[in-house]
């Protein structure tokens, strides 16, 4: 049996296509599989393991991982944060929660993609501008000059960008200035914020009130030591000064002219937690609002892929795995979910590694089939750099070969249908992802890229 450098064992009832089998609860001679190891590619394979095996081996390195598997199988690296290893933090709860009022395809109209990222550029720069002023403003301690109008317009123009095409303004807050980490967490957790709030069909009012929420929610860390802020590994004492950010910001904005309370609400309870963990005021279950649960979901999510210190993000997927092992926990589980569908498990400027081997950055999401968005191939399946890159649809490349096999002209055996594989940390390979975004955003007189972008469907 070939064995994986990580291996999981998966009930074959849990399969899903881009796991790469590495063993059997039976030997290979006695099924049909030629190989000892190989990427499931179709349904046709995953039914066939059904009627043959009970359990499986999959390699989490090479494909694949269950959402739902242990964190300790996924990612034994990373460990449990100090926090979440608390025994209150891992206290499931046990109060009812009430259901989601989820309203699904509110925002269907969707802009091709090449229109709205100029228009969302511009704005990037606006943000910027905005959210850079009320924090000079602070440090300074102007508190008197302080005039969240100019932010509260750029926070509702982005509302709109995201409502108009999600993926514009995602791929410009995925490349962060590495020295601006306060500043790009805001505005990251802020467009998280957004997609979630738009998947679940949010009013634009409310989508208004969490974007301005999140993007002011830290505003209180101006107020402490940097040292302080910095630091890896706090102790109590210190945990519970840096804790006060939050109320310090909440009294900030009490002070600040034309802040609406909700706003207030979503900074107040974005550190809250579901089973009483978090602070400042210890809330559980439904005593913490929707909007302050949604915005507690995206900071924690922001900073697990983005690391205050980090040199690299990690993996999408290894930060949905963390995330759902804390539903129910920390977090509410159906919002949990929720967001991992609003996301999907390969973000816009994800790096990632197909069933044939090549790297790729995926540069659109597909809105109806989230797991075959269209990527950019950058590296061959040497993992050399090729001499030009290559995008491909997987949804359509699907399609055209699904057709070739229905029509009968040819056999699963003859089709290399191409998955995505894994989803790589940025850094594991010498790729440009700022230059990748560019070819594909801004050089739109490619022939045949104006036809792609403007086929784009919500």
């Amino acid at each position: 049996m070939t064995v994986g450098i990580k291996q999981v064992k998966v009930d074959v009832n849990e399969l899903s296509l881009g796991m790469y089998v590495s063993g059997l609860d039976r030997p290979w001679s006695q099924t049909p599989f030629p190989l000892q190891g190989f990427y499931l590619r179709d349904l046709q394979e995953v039914n066939q393991l059904k009627s043959l095996c009970n359990y499986v081996y999959i390699d989490v390195e090479r494909g694949r991982g269950p959402i739902a598997a242990n964190l300790k199988k996924l990612d034994s690296k990373l460990g449990k944060s100090k926090t979440v290893g608390r025994e209150r933090d891992n206290a499931v709860l046990t109060e009812p929660i009430a259901p989601l009022k989820i309203q699904r395809n509110l925002y269907r109209e969707i802009q091709p993609l090449q229109k709205e990222v100029k228009k969302a550029k511009q704005l990037h720069q606006k943000v910027y501008g905005a959210v850079v002023e009320v924090i000079e403003l602070l440090e300074n301690k102007q508190l008197e000059n302080i005039s969240l109008g100019e932010t509260k317009k750029v926070a509702s123009e982005m509302v709109d960008s995201v409502l108009r095409n999600p993926d514009a303004f995602t791929w410009l807050s995925r490349v962060q200035e590495k020295d601006e980490y306060t500043y790009s967490h805001a505005v990251r957790s802020s467009v998280w914020a957004i997609l979630f709030g738009r998947h679940i069909g949010l009013p634009k009012r409310d989508l208004d009130v969490l974007a301005l929420g999140v993007l002011l929610k830290d505003v209180g860390k101006v107020m402490l030591d940097q040292a302080l802020l910095v630091k890896v590994e706090r102790n109590p004492d210190e945990e519970k000064i840096y804790e006060t950010f939050v109320e310090l910001g909440c009294e900030i904005l009490r002070k600040t002219q034309g802040v609406e309370p909700r706003v207030i609400s979503v900074v107040k309870t974005h550190c809250e937690r579901l089973n009483g963990s978090g602070y400042p005021a210890h809330l559980v279950g439904d005593k913490i609002p929707l909007l302050g649960k949604i915005a507690g979901i995206v900071t924690f999510y922001d900073h697990v892929t983005n690391p205050r210190g980090s040199r690299h993000p990690i993996a999408p997927s290894k930060a949905v795995a963390r995330l759902y092992e804390l539903r129910n926990i920390q977090f509410q589980e159906e919002l949990v979910v929720e967001f991992i569908r609003a996301i999907g498990l390969y973000p816009t400027g994800t790096l990632v590694e197909l069933s044939t081997g090549e790297v790729a950055v995926v540069v659109e999401q597909n809105f109806e089939r989230r797991l075959k968005p269209k990527v950019m191939v950058v590296l061959d399946a040497l993992k050399q750099e090729m001499a030009e890159s290559v995008l491909l649809d997987l949804a359509e490349d699907d399609k055209r070969k699904q057709a070739l096999l229905d029509s009968g002209k040819k056999t699963r055996y003859e089709i290399e249908k191409i998955e995505i594989a894994r989803d790589l940390e940025p850094g594991s390979y010498d790729v440009d992802i700022s230059g990748i975004r560019d070819q594909y955003l801004m050089k739109t007189e490619k022939t045949g890229l104006l036809g792609l972008l403007s086929r784009l469907k919500g």
